[in-house]
């Protein structure tokens, strides 16, 4: 079996298996009019677990996006997970245009297993502008020391981190999290972090939950990703050190909901993020 870095890699080279049509007929002009379809197929992360994990599918959305329209990156995408991913097939990601001009792209993406939808995403794509600039976000600590490092079975990358999503005592629901991957192209930078995305936001909910901890899932509670949604701001690299600021306001009637904001170690907010999960707890 492969280390999870190249795994995850490995599932990042999404492969056509349609060329681009429109309305079912055949577009010579390819992914630039509405209406143009294509689809992609990808092979899941060789983990010891039933079901996919949904940082996954994220991933590979994005990927599909890029290669339906490279001349633009994404600026947000928003993804609905309809039903539980296997682990023991590919899934196919079947890309719509929607619209493609000049500076801004819409596209609807379906990923389907075995003939199951099983997610779909809303991507919105645009070509780099320029104009001024501003932020606003709290002032970014120096990066922890390497005796911080904690390892995230899922993430094959460095991290580091004080709090500590397994632990049973009750914290106020945040959660940072500094992450350096090793030195990939920058085209993966999306996947990668709409990855990450997807792993703690969870645990940061169950922080002031006495007694549980993020390890309780299928045991003590049963959660799974609902939605989940990226924004991108600006360009950055993931073997650059970036800090992911977690945040859980509210968990009720069965839901929990988080977001984020990721920034580099010089305080330059990147990507912000927000998911709503199934959590249930069990008598």
């Amino acid at each position: 079996m492969p280390d999870l870095w190249t795994d995850l890699l490995s599932c990042l080279e999404l492969h056509p298996r349609s060329a681009a049509t429109r309305d079912g007929d055949p577009n010579p002009r390819g992914m630039d009019r509405p209406g143009s379809l294509a689809t992609f197929e990808g092979p899941n992360q060789q983990l010891e677990y039933h079901r996919l994990f949904g940082g996954q599918l994220l991933a590979q959305v994005l990927r599909a996006a890029d290669l339906a329209c490279p001349d633009k990156a994404v600026k947000s995408v928003h993804v609905l997970f309809a039903r539980e991913g296997k682990s023991d097939a590919p899934v196919r990601y079947i890309v719509q245009i929607q619209h493609r001009g000049r500076s801004f792209a819409t596209l609807a993406i379906t990923a389907r297993q075995k003939g199951d939808v099983i997610a779909t995403a809303a991507v919105s794509m645009h070509a780099a502008e320029d104009g001024p600039a501003h932020q606003t976000v709290d002032q970014v600590p120096p990066v922890l020391e390497p005796e911080h490092r904690v390892r995230l079975d899922l993430i094959p990358w460095e991290t580091r981190a004080v709090g500590d999503l397994d632990a049973a005592a009750a914290h106020a629901p945040d959660y940072d999290l500094w992450m350096r991957t090793p030195e990939v192209g920058p085209e993966y930078g999306q996947a990668l972090i709409a990855y990450a995305t997807d792993l703690n936001l969870i645990g940061t909910a169950l922080r002031p939950m006495e007694g549980f901890g993020q390890r309780g899932n299928g045991t003590a509670f049963t959660s799974a990703t609902t939605s989940h949604t990226v924004w991108f701001h600006r360009p950055f690299r993931t073997d650059d050190w970036l800090l992911m600021r977690h945040h859980s306001p509210v968990l009720a009637h069965g839901r929990c909901f988080g977001r984020g904001d990721v920034l580099t170690a010089e305080g330059t907010l990147v990507a912000s993020f927000a998911q709503e999960a199934l959590l249930r707890f069990r008598p």
